[in-house]
């Protein structure tokens, strides 16, 4: 419907601009006095070659696909438009990054960027915010990308920042223009276009000024209508392209490397938070930024806490150890759990209740060629799970699908399944209740949990908690588990988990 933009909006759009006072920056060559590159407030192919290739905005996305990104997000709100009985020509898209949160006074939490804003610019600078408009008078979409001011004393303390001069050659977006602007560029299109739709998350506001002009606007027209643009991103994002794929894979490599490295340290009595610091270290020795999530470091019967991350106990021999962790890999996660034996061997309720979740997790990511729904795969699970532990008599013989079924929930109470990209639970605004297709990449993960006061099992397995995580790609031959180099098998499991055991 559109093309892909350049660095030349509609004639129109840029007579407003200048009409309503707003200065145009054009672009200039990126060097210093001293013939160098200048450094923006990110790694550019100059300042970062061993990150970048030339035209990449972020590494393996280039300045293309970011443009085709914005392009398709367009043409699905025109369609939407279309689509609706109260149709409206001028379309106003607002997409805010993320601001700096702090700890406290002057001591920042490390940034994470706004997914939504990241995936449609690359820009990985705080404070900025993206406008796309289509509006009557030009042929073609126009977008903005506002930037923190310059500042010489903030540079000073906290490094560059990317100025509007460097917007287009840069990012490949229409105009650049300081966020001083923001508020005086929305007072004039209001008063330029008054039937105005509106595309902005009203529900999630990443930057109060931001949100507060944005709310004066809505006052000001006669004629609005607002919509959010969140889930015809979401399903933009939900499917991967090449460079995505690529940037998970390695994700998924990094991680099972370094959970080889952090089982095969493990031995009694360890601290949780060691093992934690080891998967950490081995993630980033690799080149992930960070760990994409707070890790679960579960010994013993902690593991039966889904969402235990307090990671301070020892881990005591003859337990096992229940580990989920994943890294972020510029800008893209992998999600992955192994549960193995603190000394290198299970016993014998721990490899049965071991195997059972193997074997369930096999068959799973084998139904994936039929292309499921998550909540179909969710429910093959607790039909398998509750037929494999009948096998091994921890449920009662019944011949109710049923009630095996609500029998396996009892032990594993989580969906075994969610969407994986640029956030760990991806794409929330996505029903789990569609069929899977190829490029979307899943977890397939089910667990079973026995805790200390399950008084319906016996005694000897008590204290189990076992789950198997991986990252599985959907694609035209099936699937593919990104993860695949991370060991799962249990006579895996236990070689590495004893081979430096003291």
């Amino acid at each position: 419907m559109f093309r892909k933009w350049g660095t030349t909006a509609g004639t129109s759009h840029i007579g407003f601009l200048r009409n309503y006072c707003i200065r145009t920056h054009t672009a200039k060559n990126k060097t210093n006095d001293h013939g160098k590159r200048k450094a923006l407030g990110q790694p550019t192919p100059e300042t970062h070659p061993h990150l970048l290739n030339p035209d990449e905005v972020t590494p393996l996305i280039t300045k293309t696909e970011y443009q085709n990104r914005r392009c398709q997000l367009i043409e699905s709100i025109m369609k939407k438009a279309i689509k609706s009985s109260e149709y409206q020509k001028n379309h106003l898209v607002i997409v805010p990054g993320a601001s700096k949160q702090y700890m406290s006074d002057k001591i920042p939490y490390f940034f994470r960027q706004n997914t939504e804003f990241l995936y449609l610019t690359g820009c990985q600078e705080p404070d900025c915010c993206l406008v796309i408009t289509v509006d009557e008078s030009s042929s073609e979409p126009c977008s903005i990308l506002f930037t923190r001011d310059k500042d010489e004393h903030a540079e000073l303390w906290d490094g560059p920042r990317t100025h509007p001069e460097d917007v287009t050659p840069f990012f490949g977006i229409d105009r650049g223009l300081p966020m001083t602007e923001f508020e005086g560029y929305l007072r004039s299109y209001g008063r330029a276009f008054r039937d105005i739709n509106l595309w902005y998350d009203f529900v999630s506001p990443f930057q109060k000024n931001i949100h507060s002009s944005i709310c004066n606007l809505m006052s000001d027209l006669s004629n609005k209508k607002w919509e959010n643009p969140r889930s015809l991103i979401h399903k933009l994002r939900l499917y991967k392209s090449p460079a995505e794929i690529t940037l998970m894979q390695k994700a998924s490599d990094i991680t099972a490397a370094a959970f080889v490295e952090t089982i095969s340290c493990s031995r009694p009595n360890i601290a949780e938070n060691q093992l934690f610091a080891k998967i950490d270290y081995e993630c980033r020795m690799r080149g992930a930024e960070f760990l994409a999530y707070p890790p679960v470091v579960a010994g013993g019967n902690r593991a039966n806490i889904i969402h235990y991350i307090n990671n301070n106990q020892l881990v005591e021999d003859e337990e096992m150890v229940l580990m989920d962790a994943g890294c972020e890999y510029h800008g893209y996660a992998s999600d992955v759990t192994r549960t193995w034996p603190i000394n290198g061997k299970f016993t014998s309720q721990q490899r049965e209740i071991y195997e059972v979740v193997y074997c369930v997790q096999e068959e799973l990511i084998e139904l994936c060629h039929k292309c499921p729904t998550l909540d179909a795969l969710f429910e093959s699970m607790c039909y398998l799970l509750g037929k494999r532990l009948q096998e091994i008599g921890l449920i009662s013989t019944q011949p109710s699908n049923s009630y095996l079924m609500k029998a396996a929930y009892q032990l594993c109470p989580h969906h075994v399944s969610h969407y994986l990209g640029m956030d760990i639970h991806d794409t929330p605004s996505i029903t789990r209740n569609i069929k899977i297709e190829p490029g979307m990449v899943i977890t397939i993960e089910p667990g079973v949990y026995i805790s200390n006061n399950n008084k319906s099992l016996p005694k000897e397995y008590h204290g189990i908690g076992i789950r198997i995580e991986d990252d599985v790609l959907i694609t035209v031959n099936g699937p593919v588990v990104l993860s695949r180099k991370c060991p799962k098998h249990p006579d895996d499991i236990e070689k590495i988990a004893s081979e430096n055991q003291p």
